[in-house]
This record gives structure tokens, C-alpha cells and sequence, in this order.
């Protein structure tokens, strides 16, 4: 049965365990030995080489390079805000958009769309730019839910959508792997088909913050750590300039090299060698990079070590072999099932990047079976591994807006950002997903 594969019974665990506030690390780790034993893996074996802890930890290693670059962009982002240019952004930003609560909503998620492709900085931005914005927002009585909206949209639409930035290297692992189990495509392909996607996560967005969350929600006024209120004029000074000019040799070199690690590097070097960030304080700066940025990468190594232990029991094989029974007959329901799947291993994973390559050796010969077009596979595979990513509490699109709203400690990252997120994106992804395939043929 379905409903008992060691995935699905896992993923259950995880998401209930933080849906009653446990942490969200030890609930993915208490979640891979769940779902570790119930695939019959041994919890210890003497000499046993699927022992279920030395499998996750084995497997941690699938997102070192992500956990590396974030605690090297976390240092980047504290060296910006030790320079005062985020302050200056915000409070640029808090005057031209003070009063417009609508406005200030989907400007952020704008924004943040530039993470992803043009300054692909990814989530480091957030603990920079969101926590000097808070007053503002408290004064509008914004819904946090709808900001934490806004920004998993602006961190996940522009790349399943666009192929540039991050945007290309998931079309490039899109086309990898597809191409891989028997179906040329290039990146043409996938881009003529995944807008879908992205304008379906787009119709999310509006639908939930002029219906779910538009109405006005308070806050208290609560001083967020290390940003001081002050009424002066702020004005661009040196470290400034120099904290701008290493922003813009980061991009270039996370353009050229399509590294992270080295973009990050580069900036910080920049920051260095214009004198934004002193020699004496660069252990200051490291730290404070660890405590921005630490804990969300240490949930995405073991959120790779989960990924691994649902993988090597073969559960997720199984899951997709037992449901491929039921998906014989009808494309449509083929097509919901498919992507109901995808969203349960993502939502495990927590990465879509990490998904494709576990479940398009299985789908594509399948949905070749099944006789769905070459542009419908493209779509089917793109957005069940996209699904998931928005709701997953392990996921960096999730993550990441909660490290900036909760930086007063007024925002829950199960209850204010998983749940909503889900509800905005995953639920139109699978409307989305369905309608398009069945249109593609």
C-alpha cells in the first residue's frame, strides 16, 4: 500500500514532528530513522555498511558545496551589513515605498527575483535587506505570511522558469538527466514549456496575498539585534562603496565560474582590498557569516543525508513502482499522481535540484509508456521537482525568508512560512502541472 512506503511514512514524521514546533534538524534526522527502519534498514549492525546513521551522514556530503557556499555568503552578507549599505538600501527603499502596503509585498518578491538570476546571490540578501524593513512592515500591519510568499516566489519562479543564473543550471540538470533515460532535449525545450510553471506559482502568489493574508495583522515593536533606529540621513561612505563594488564582482564571477564558493570568495577578497573589511576583523566577519547563515546549512547537509537514506532503501523506486500501477488509463490522472509523488520526495529532500536526478530515471520511460508528449515529460519532471521545495522545512526556499522576518523573533518558520508557501505555490504547481500536460498531449 501506498500510504505505508517507508517515503511517505517518513516524510509524515517530519512534517508532523514541525508542524508541533520540534527543531526542525533533529525532526529530519528522527525522520530518517523512521523511515530507515521501516524499509528494514538495521539502526546498528556491527561492520554493516547500511546502518541507517552511517548512510544519512554518508550522504551528507550531496550538499556540502550548498552548505559551503552559504556560510561563505553568510559571511559576505555580514561583511554588507558591518559596511552600512544595507541600511542604506532599506531606508532608500523604506521612503520610496513607506504607506504603499500592497506595493512593498510584491516589490519585495521582484527583488528577490534578482537573487536567482541577475546578482544570483541566492539567499543571502534576506538577513541583509528584510531585517531593517520590519518597522516599516510592522507599521503597515503587514501579513509576515504574505512577505515570506513574496520572497519563496521571487527565490524559486525566476530559476524553474528562466534558464540564466541559477535558472540555468537547474534547465541544465532538467536536460542532463531527461537526455540521460532516452529523450534529446535541449534547453529550448525545457524553456518553451516551464513558464507554466513559473505562471502558476505567479497566479499563487496573487491569489494568496490579495485573499489569504491581505488583511492587516500587528506586531509589536520589538528592536531587531544589531539594527539601530536613527532618523539621520544616511549617506553612502567608503566601506559602502567598496561593500557595491565587491556585490558587482560577485555576480560577475558567480556568472563566469557558475560557483557560489568562488563568487562569494571573490566578494569578500573585494571587500578586503578596498578596505570594507578590515584584516583584524575578519574572524568577526566569519562568525557572524556562521551565526547569519550556520544553521541552514547544517539543515541542508542532513537534509541530503535523509534524501540519501530514503534512496538506498530503495523506497523511493518502490513508491514510484507501486503507484505506476494506478496511473495506466487515464494521462490526467497519471499526471496528478506523478506530481503528488514528486511533491512528497521534495518536500524530504527539500531541494528540486536534488529531486530530478532521483525521479527522471523512472518517470521518463514511464511517461514515454504512458505516451505523453516529449514537452509534457519536460513539464511533469520539472514541476514535481519543483513541488515541495516551497512547503519543505528543510528547504532553502523556506529557510531563508524566515532568517529575515524572524529577525525579531516574531515569525514561525513552520506556521508563517512552510504552511503558506505550500498553500501559495504547491497547490497551483499541481493545478498547473496537470492542466498543462494534458494540453501538451
Amino acid at each position: 500500500m501506498l500510504l505505508f512506503n517507508p517515503v511517505v511514512i517518513a516524510v509524515v514524521v517530519m512534517c508532523v514532528l514541525c508542524l508541533i514546533k520540534f527543531n526542525v534538524l533533529l525532526s529530519i534526522i528522527v525522520a530518517a530513522i523512521v523511515g530507515g527502519l521501516s524499509a528494514g534498514m538495521p539502526l546498528y549492525v556491527e561492520g554493516a555498511d547500511n546502518n541507517i546513521i552511517d548512510v544519512l551522514i554518508s550522504g551528507m556530503g550531496g550538499n556540502s558545496a550548498t552548505a559551503l557556499s552559504y556560510i561563505l555568503l553568510g559571511a559576505f552578507a555580514f561583511g554588507l551589513a558591518q559596511s552600512g549599505l544595507g541600511t542604506i538600501l532599506s531606508r532608500k527603499l523604506s521612503q520610496v515605498l513607506s504607506g504603499k502596503k500592497m506595493f512593498v509585498i510584491f516589490s519585495l518578491a521582484f527583488i528577490a527575483c534578482f537573487s536567482q538570476n541577475l546578482v544570483p546571490v541566492h539567499i543571502a540578501f534576506i538577513p541583509i535587506l528584510i531585517p531593517p524593513l520590519l518597522p516599516l512592515m510592522n507599521k503597515l500591519k503587514i501579513d509576515r505570511r504574505a512577505v515570506a510568499c513574496s520572497l519563496t516566489f521571487g527565490l524559486k519562479a525566476p530559476y524553474v522558469t528562466i534558464p540564466v543564473g541559477f535558472g540555468l543550471l537547474f534547465h541544465q540538470i532538467l536536460v542532463d538527466n531527461i537526455s540521460q533515460f532516452g529523450l534529446d532535449i535541449t534547453v529550448k525545450d525545457t524553456r518553451s514549456v516551464m513558464w507554466i510553471a513559473g505562471l502558476s506559482m505567479l497566479i499563487g502568489l496573487v491569489v494568496t496575498v490579495l485573499v489569504l493574508y491581505s488583511r492587516q495583522r500587528e506586531y509589536e515593536d520589538i528592536p531587531v539585534p544589531g539594527q539601530e533606529e536613527s532618523q539621520e540621513e544616511v549617506k553612502m561612505t567608503w566601506r559602502a562603496w567598496g561593500a557595491l563594488i565587491a556585490c558587482l564582482v560577485t555576480a560577475v564571477v558567480s556568472i563566469i565560474t557558475k560557483s557560489l564558493p568562488y563568487a562569494a570568495m571573490a566578494g569578500l577578497g573585494t571587500m578586503i582590498i578596498t578596505g570594507c573589511i578590515k584584516l583584524k576583523d575578519l574572524d568577526d566577519v566569519m562568525h557572524g557569516g556562521i551565526d547569519m547563515m550556520g544553521f541552514i546549512a547544517f539543515v541542508m547537509l542532513v537534509a541530503a543525508g535523509f534524501g540519501n537514506v530514503l534512496t538506498t532503501s530503495g523506497a523511493v523506486e518502490t513508491l514510484v513502482e507501486k503507484a505506476s500501477v494506478y496511473m495506466q488509463g487515464s494521462k490526467v490522472f497519471a499526471a496528478f499522481l506523478m506530481l503528488l509523488i514528486g511533491l512528497v520526495i521534495t518536500m524530504g529532500i527539500g531541494t528540486s535540484f536534488g529531486t530530478i536526478p532521483i525521479i527522471a530515471a523512472i518517470y521518463v520511460p514511464l511517461c514515454q509508456n504512458i505516451g505523453f508528449s516529449p514537452q509534457s515529460i519536460i513539464l511533469l519532471i520539472g514541476v514535481a521537482a519543483a513541488l515541495g521545495d516551497a512547503g519543505s522545512p528543510a528547504s532553502d526556499s523556506t529557510l531563508g525568508p524566515t532568517s529575515g522576518l524572524n529577525a525579531d523573533g516574531q515569525h514561525d518558520h513552520i506556521w508563517d512560512t512552510c504552511v503558506p508557501t505550500f498553500i501559495a505555490f504547491d497547490i497551483f504547481l499541481i493545478i498547473g502541472g496537470v492542466v498543462g500536460s494534458a494540453i501538451l498531449g
